[in-house]
C-alpha cells in the first residue's frame, strides 16, 4: 500500500475541509530542548562541493556525474530541471532517460544548509509533487534551511513514465472486487493480473525492466553529484525508506543525514509484508471505530468496536452485490469502496471524512467514497489519470520482487490473513497473486541491505501506522548498522509533522544541526 502524503493535500482541496495536524499540519513552534535526548553531532551537509562530490563510482559514468542542472522557473514560482541518467547502468553508453526535478529554494537563504532530497513513497508517487507541496508537508525549520528537491523516480510522474494499461483498463481494474468470491470474479481478477504484466512490456518496452529500486537509488547518487553535495541529505517516507536504505547500502560513504519515516522492513518476504500490513490496516480501522464508539454523541457504526467492524464488513459485502449510485455517471463498485475506506486511515485527521463517506454510503450514496478512491488513485474528473502511480506501483514492486502464488494457493492462505485482519485479510491474501503475470525482469541482483560504514540513519515508526507497521521500523533500524530508531505513539502513516513535537524536533535537529537522536527515542 502506497503513501498518500501528496494525496491528502488533494483531498482537502476537493472536499473543501480544513484540518490541523498530520502530513499537512499547521506549523508549530518548538516547545522543548531536543538536545536533552541526543548524542553527538555529525558533519554538516555541504553547500560547496568537495573535490570528490562529482567523482563517479566508475569511469564510464563520468558524463552523468559531471552534468550541470539547468534550473528554470516553473509551477507556481518553483524551479525545475531534468537529470540525465542511463537506462541501464551496465550499459552507460546506451539509451538515456530524463528524470524530472523540482526545487523549492530555502526560505531563508542566509541560513541555507544545503539540498534536502525528498521522496513520498509509493512506489510510484511523483517526488516533484511532494516537493511542490513542501509548505504543507514540512515544517518551517526545514523550509528555511534547505532547498527541498523532489524527483520523479525513473518510470514515474514525468520521468519517462512506465505504462501498463489503458485508462479504461485501469478503471476496470481498480473498481473490480479485490476479494473475488465467485468463479466469474476470480477469472476476471486473474485476467487483470495477466493483462497488467503483459501490458507493461508491450506498452513500455525496455523501460519496464529498468525501474527497479536499485536503479532509482543509483539515480539518486547522480542527483547528489549534480546538486553539488558531497553527501546526500534525504527524507524518505513509506517506500521512500526502502529507496533511502538501498542508497545507503550502495553508497555508504556518500550518506550524509538520512531520515527514513514510516519504514519498510527489508528483512522479510512479500507474503510476510502483506500479512503484517493487513494487520496494520486492521489495527488502524479498530482505532478509528474505537474513537467513534467513545464519542459522546454516539457512534453511527454501533455501540461496540466489534459491531462497528461488522457493519463496515457488511457494507463492503453489500456493495459487492449491488454497487451504489453516485452524483456522477459512475457507480461505486466494491474496489473503489475498499480504497475509499482505507485512504483516510492514513491520517487520523481524515477520520471524520471517512465517517461522512460511510454515513452517505449506508444511505445509498457512494459519491464521497468514490471521490476518495479517485484521489487515492490520481483519477481526475475528466476520466484520465494525473499520474501513473498505480501502474508504477505494480511495475516497480513486481520488478523488485517477482513473487506470486497461483490462484489455487489463495484458499490455503486465507485463514492466516483473516486472523490478521477479519475485515481486509482476504484482499491482502489475493494480492499475493498480483505479480503472477509479470513479464519484465531486472538485471540487478538482490541485496541484503546493511549500509555498513554509513553515517547515522534515523528510522521512524508509528505505533498504529496502517501501511508500515511499527515493527517494520524496529527491524529496519536493527538491520542498518548505523540505524537510530524513533518510536512515535500515534495513529496514521509516518511520524514527521504529524502533531508530535518530540518527533519533529528530533528530525529537524538532526537534519539541520547533525544532532543524532538517542537510539530508541520514544515520542
Amino acid at each position: 500500500m502506497r503513501s498518500t502524503a501528496v494525496k491528502v493535500v488533494a483531498i482537502l482541496v476537493v472536499v473543501g475541509l480544513l484540518v490541523t495536524g498530520g502530513a499537512i499540519a499547521a506549523l508549530v513552534a518548538f516547545r522543548s530542548d531536543p538536545s536533552s535526548s541526543s548524542t553527538s553531532s555529525g558533519p554538516a551537509p555541504t553547500t560547496t562541493p568537495q573535490p570528490d562530490a562529482t567523482q563517479p563510482p566508475a569511469a564510464d559514468l563520468a558524463a552523468y556525474y559531471h552534468q550541470k542542472l539547468d534550473w528554470s522557473p516553473c509551477r507556481d514560482s518553483f524551479e525545475c530541471a531534468t537529470l540525465t541518467v542511463p537506462l541501464d547502468y551496465a550499459r552507460p553508453g546506451g539509451t538515456v532517460i530524463q528524470l524530472s526535478l523540482l526545487k523549492v529554494p530555502a526560505a531563508d537563504p542566509g541560513a541555507r544548509v544545503g539540498s534536502l532530497v525528498v521522496n513520498p513513497g509509493g512506489p510510484g508517487a511523483p517526488g516533484t509533487s511532494y516537493a511542490a507541496s513542501a509548505k504543507d508537508v514540512f515544517r518551517q525549520p526545514l523550509l528555511d534551511h534547505f532547498d527541498i528537491v523532489g524527483f520523479d523516480p525513473r518510470g514515474t510522474g514525468d520521468s519517462d513514465p512506465v505504462d501498463c494499461l489503458s485508462d479504461a483498463q485501469l478503471d476496470t481494474y481498480i473498481a473490480s472486487d479485490p476479494d473475488p468470491d465467485t468463479a466469474a470474479e476470480k477469472r476476471a481478477y486473474m485476467r487483470y493480473v495477466d493483462e497488467q504484466g503483459a501490458g507493461c512490456v508491450a506498452r513500455s518496452g525496455k523501460l519496464a525492466s529498468h525501474v527497479s529500486t536499485i536503479e532509482a537509488a543509483r539515480d539518486m547518487d547522480v542527483l547528489r553529484a549534480a546538486l553539488g553535495e558531497s553527501r546526500l541529505t534525504y527524507l524518505g517516507a513509506s517506500y521512500g525508506t526502502k529507496l533511502g536504505a538501498t542508497y545507503a547500502d550502495l553508497f555508504p560513504q556518500k550518506v550524509g543525514r538520512l531520515v527514513l519515516d514510516g519504514a519498510v522492513d527489508l528483512s522479510i518476504g512479500p507474503r510476510e509484508l502483506a500479512l503484517e500490513q493487513a494487520a496494520g490496516f486492521q489495527t488502524a480501522l479498530e482505532a478509528y471505530v474505537q474513537n467513534c464508539v467513545d464519542s459522546t454523541d454516539g457512534c453511527f457504526l454501533g455501540s461496540t468496536v466489534d459491531e462497528g467492524l461488522a457493519r463496515i464488513k457488511a457494507f463492503l459485502d453489500q456493495v459487492d452485490q449491488q454497487p451504489l449510485q453516485t452524483s456522477t455517471d459512475r457507480e461505486l463498485a466494491v474496489g473503489n469502496a475498499f480504497l475509499g475506506i482505507v485512504a483516510p486511515l492514513y491520517n487520523r485527521d481524515y477520520w471524520y471524512i471517512l465517517s461522512q463517506a460511510l454515513r452517505s454510503g449506508f444511505s445509498g450514496d457512494g459519491s464521497t467514497l468514490l471521490l476518495l478512491s479517485d484521489l487515492y488513485t490520481s483519477r481526475n474528473q475528466s476520466g484520465g489519470y494525473d499520474d501513473n502511480s498505480m501502474e508504477a506501483l505494480y511495475a516497480i514492486s513486481c520488478l523488485d520482487e517477482p513473487y506470486a502464488i497461483p490462484e489455487s494457493q489463495v484458499a490455503a492462505n486465507l485463514p492466516a490473513f483473516e486472523k490478521a485482519s477479519p475485515t481486509f485479510g482476504d484482499v491482502f491474501a489475493w494480492s499475493l497473486t498480483n505479480c503472477g503475470g509479470v513479464k519484465a525482469r531486472t538485471t540487478e541482483k538482490p541485496r541484503t541491505v546493511r549500509a555498513a560504514g554509513a553515517a547515522p540513519i534515523v528510522v521512524i515508526g508509528t505505533t498504529r501506522d496502517p501501511a508500515t507497521p511499527m515493527q517494520w521500523a524496529v527491524h529496519l533500524a536493527a538491520q542498518l548498522e548505523s540505524g537510530v530508531l524513533i518510536r512515535r505513539d500515534g495513529d496514521g502513516h509516518t511520524g514527521y509533522n504529524s502533531g508530535n513535537d518530540c518527533v519533529d524536533e528530533a528530525v529537524e535537529s538532526y537534519l539541520i544541526d547533525g544532532t543524532v537522536p538517542q537510539d530508541g527515542l520514544s515520542c
